[in-house]
């Protein structure tokens, strides 16, 4: 069973001083040690980008992949063994930018997977220009008269594709965010946690302090179960951001669809040469 101190890593981290990633990877040490799970049974998955650099910074099974293909990687890892916990934790370029193909169709098929994106608005290691949930106006290197295109909602995308498990955070708040993250890893299904973090190089505008005025923890009286009450509050941006569960809708998985129960995991099994033989011939 894992503990923080096991998962630590206690090396150089090329992060700047401040920024919201230092916050993130303390709810994921925090969120995995609470889980319990033998450090073996977790894999962190992510593409390229700052963020994407996580995996790197902690002492599990990690996997580096292309720019935009964190996804594609996490479902195949996934498929391979279905007793693993996957999570993927990497940017908002990289997954809802070169990525958004495979955001769009790894909900569809509800992969029993966990993402945690850090939204900075910006590519913070190709030097801050703005990324696909940067507001309208926000000035950038290559947008120096400001954005015109609107921003992507990604909780509204995840929520109108019936995700299993849709919630926001803010990356200041630790412990908040590692409690998101264990719900998310135990529901079974495509988990989505849009996790707010300033950049404090690039983005000068989402600050702390302009999260930390307009971000208020979810209550009691919304209902993550209705559709509808969870678009309109994924849809709250401005003055007020909600933080927490926003939408949970239990469905089958993509491996429910495709393994008996029980089956053992793809890689502990090995096809005799006639079940490969027979496989092959189907595609002749």
């Amino acid at each position: 069973m894992a503990n923080i101190a096991d998962i630590h890593y206690e090396g150089e981290i090329s992060w700047c001083p401040g920024c919201g990633d230092f916050q993130i990877i303390k709810s994921v040490e925090k969120a995995i040690s609470i889980l319990g799970r033998d450090p073996d049974r977790t894999l962190l998955v992510s593409g390229i980008g700052q963020a994407a650099k996580l995996p790197h910074y902690m002492k599990l099974n990690g996997f580096n992949g292309l720019h935009g293909r964190a996804l594609s990687a996490a479902f195949g890892a996934k498929v391979a063994n279905q007793d693993m916990d996957v999570i993927v934790t990497s940017g908002d370029g990289d997954l809802y930018g070169e990525g958004g193909n495979h955001f769009l169709h790894n909900i569809r098929r509800n992969i029993d997977i966990t993402v945690i994106a850090h939204n900075n608005g910006v590519y913070g290691l190709t030097k801050g220009q703005a990324s696909p949930t940067a507001d309208i106006g926000f000035v950038s290197p290559t947008q120096p008269e400001g954005v015109i295109m609107t921003p992507l909602n990604p909780l509204l995308i995840a929520i109108t594709l019936e995700a299993a498990f849709v919630a926001r955070s803010f990356s200041k708040e630790i412990d908040f965010t590692a409690e998101l993250i264990v719900e998310a890893v135990k529901t079974p299904g495509f988990a989505l946690i849009d996790v707010l973090q300033p950049c404090v190089s690039f983005n000068k505008v989402n600050t702390y302090q302009w999260y930390g005025q307009r971000a208020y923890k979810l209550d009691g009286s919304h209902n993550p179960a209705d559709k509808m009450a969870a678009i309109s509050k994924a849809s709250e941006w401005g003055e007020r951001i909600p933080i927490g569960v926003i939408y949970k809708n239990p469905r089958a998985t993509y491996l429910d669809h495709q393994r008996p129960a029980g089956s053992p995991p793809l890689c502990q099994t090995s096809p005799t040469p006639g079940q490969v033989e027979e496989l092959a011939g189907r595609f002749m």
